[in-house]
């Protein structure tokens, strides 16, 4: 069984936590394995963090652009996206690869999220929207299953 699910958000910091608590519930109800869960909803909370703080315009105010999240869950795997409509990577707008993420300074206050995301999800493509301008961060993680799960992949 498959279940996916899209939404456009606003760029403010209230929708954080409506994006992770629609992907727990989604696979909680699916039967997903807890710390699976966990795994992908905080990867899902630091790249949407990204999006509020770096995903729009501000000249044309905060919360005035929206992300969008995409979740599939599918067999054995869920894929995240998070879209917004910002300035995107620098060096990967010019045709160039992305420089690797490097960790932040172990005192910084800011800096971790990408980083995180590289270390909850087994796959991560980090780049720009093409011809548009934007970020995509798009992530997924093979799916462990509860005992009896009601959609567990057969």
């Amino acid at each position: 069984m498959s279940i996916w699910w899209s939404l456009h958000l606003r760029r403010e910091a209230a929708s954080v936590p409506l994006a992770r608590r629609l992907l727990i519930g989604t696979m909680e109800t699916a039967g997903v394995d807890p710390d699976i869960s966990y795994d992908l909803s905080v990867a899902l909370s630091e790249a949407c963090a990204n999006a509020v703080e770096h995903g729009g315009d501000m000249e044309c105010g905060p919360g005035s652009e929206a992300y969008r999240v995409t979740a599939y869950l599918d067999g054995e795997k869920c894929r995240i996206e998070v879209a917004d409509a910002g300035p995107g990577f620098p060096a990967a707008s010019a045709g160039r690869p992305r420089p690797p993420i490097r960790p932040a300074h172990y005192d910084a206050e800011n800096g971790r999220g990408l980083c995180l995301i590289e270390e909850l999800a087994d796959h991560v493509h980090i780049g720009n929207k093409p011809g548009r301008g934007g970020a995509v961060v798009s992530f997924d993680k093979v799916l462990k299953w509860r005992s009896g799960a009601p959609l567990m992949a057969v």
